[in-house]
């Protein structure tokens, strides 16, 4: 599967707003975006213009696509299933991408940024209903169970993330059993619930024409 391997802290850039992507320094002053808030490129600074139409509605997607982790064909893959689902076709698509491993792991705080747990959970360290599940992509239903593998609830990163979980918070359709390093899915989270500056409707828009 490919994979952006290029700095994180451009892509926030690029979009103009912090996308969250590196986990604790996006907290700190050493943030790239609170010294350098323009585009990236030698004529960055003189780019920044105001967008309107389909310029606007492709910079929703990829900042959708960016702070989720995922690529054209995967996003596009969620977006086909979303319309095809009963309700709004946006609030669907958030859905979806909040009920994936990895991010749920994050939301948990058992990870400090997606990127981080989507590596957890590849390396075997996420178990689900008492399983190792290691597929970042893995949907999450009410009532599944997410935990930390015994031999894994040492491992430095994650202690610390666990710490950091109190200041970050938990989402309501989320479950945390922190003394025990687990959580629960107890609903199906709602647009609510999804706290990102996204207008998933230009989404939709964009991919109708």
């Amino acid at each position: 599967m490919a994979t952006y391997r290029g700095s994180v802290c451009r892509l926030c850039r690029r979009e103009g707003i912090k996308l969250y992507l590196k986990g604790d320094r996006c907290f700190k002053d050493s943030c790239a975006i609170e010294k350098r808030n323009f585009v990236p490129g030698q004529h960055g600074r003189s780019r920044r213009s105001k967008i309107i139409g389909y310029g606007l509605q492709l910079r929703e997607k990829q900042k959708v696509k960016r702070i989720y982790g995922l690529m054209e064909r995967q996003f596009r893959n969620y977006f086909e299933k979303a319309s095809r689902q009963k309700g709004v076709t946006g609030e669907n698509l958030l859905g979806m991408l909040e009920r994936r491993l990895d991010n749920t792991v994050y939301r948990l705080g058992f990870a400090s940024s997606r990127a981080q747990g989507r590596q957890l959970v590849g390396h075997g360290h996420i178990r689900v209903n008492d399983r190792k599940v290691n597929i970042p992509s893995f949907q999450l239903k009410p009532g599944d169970s997410v935990s930390i593998r015994e031999k894994s609830r040492k491992v430095p990163c994650i202690v610390t993330s666990v710490e950091m979980v109190g200041s970050r918070g938990v989402p309501a359709w989320l479950e945390l059993d922190s003394s025990n390093l687990s959580g629960k899915v107890i609903d199906l989270p709602t647009r609510d619930d999804v706290n990102l500056p996204v207008q998933e409707h230009l989404i939709v828009e964009l991919y109708s024409k």
